[in-house]
């Protein structure tokens, strides 16, 4: 993906001068910005295959403008903010950011960063990394349409349909998380388990990302997500898919 288009959001001139000159060097093209209103110019002109996102800039609030690129728009999203603490990165993370760095950063991390979010970007990155990781007896990772309830998902094209053939969006995260669990059912799955398969770091030990997808997922899935039927807790282990899963 050496030619993957990436836009860089910042107030500070000199931070998205310094960025994009950094990964136009490892042969990104990249647009580098200054406000939400011209991020929002360039979704609708030439939209980006990632976005680099700063949290603080003028006019409107890096939240909202998160919360706008996933309801209209199929990217990858990193926040890129001076906010480091815990709640900013679960609130971040719940507006469906793929991942979140604080500042100051390194420049060589932030480039591994992006790396795996467009590695789980790729049609086969998720069932590519589950099988790569010793998956659960009888999973089949050579499938790519799985069925549990009322749900298909499209592991090959990258889609979620209901029964009646509405399409529900997912993130890069969410669609990585449900991957797991379907090529998983049945199977209790911890959270560093999952971690590992979907987003390749360790977790830390306040690391909450899989319980935020988790959320998410809840609340694309289910009837009612403060009582799922589909993913459930399993208090101390983790979390494991109890329906029955299907394959074409």
């Amino acid at each position: 993906m050496a030619s993957l288009h990436i836009a860089v959001v910042d107030d500070e001139v000199d931070i998205t001068s310094l960025l994009g000159g950094y990964l136009k060097s490892h042969g990104y093209r990249v647009s580098e910005l200054n406000t939400g209103i011209a991020l929002m110019q360039l979704m609708a002109t030439d939209p980006p295959e990632l976005v680099l996102l700063d949290l603080g800039l003028p006019g409107e609030d890096g939240l909202a403008i998160a919360r706008r690129l996933r309801e209209h728009w199929r990217c990858g999203l990193v926040i890129v903010s001076g906010r480091g603490d815990a709640v900013d990165k679960v609130v971040g993370l719940e507006v469906g950011a793929d991942d979140y760095v604080t500042k100051p950063f390194d420049m060589r991390e932030l480039l591994a960063r992006i790396k795996a979010v467009t590695r789980r970007m790729a049609p086969a990155a998720a069932p590519a990394a589950a099988s790569a990781a010793a998956p659960a007896a009888g999973a089949d990772t050579a499938r790519t349409r799985w069925r549990f309830g009322r749900w298909q998902l499209d592991t090959a094209a990258r889609r979620l349909c209901s029964s009646d053939g509405r399409e529900v969006p997912l993130t890069t995260g969410e669609f990585d998380l449900l991957t797991v669990f379907v090529q998983n059912a049945g199977r209790v799955l911890s959270r560093d388990f999952v971690l590992e398969l979907t987003r390749n770091r360790e977790a830390g030990p306040f690391d909450r990302t899989i319980d935020v997808q988790v959320g998410r997922l809840r609340k694309k899935l289910e009837a009612d997500s403060g009582d799922p039927q589909l993913i459930k807790s399993v208090r101390g282990a983790g979390y494991i898919l109890v329906a029955p899963v299907t394959v074409d």
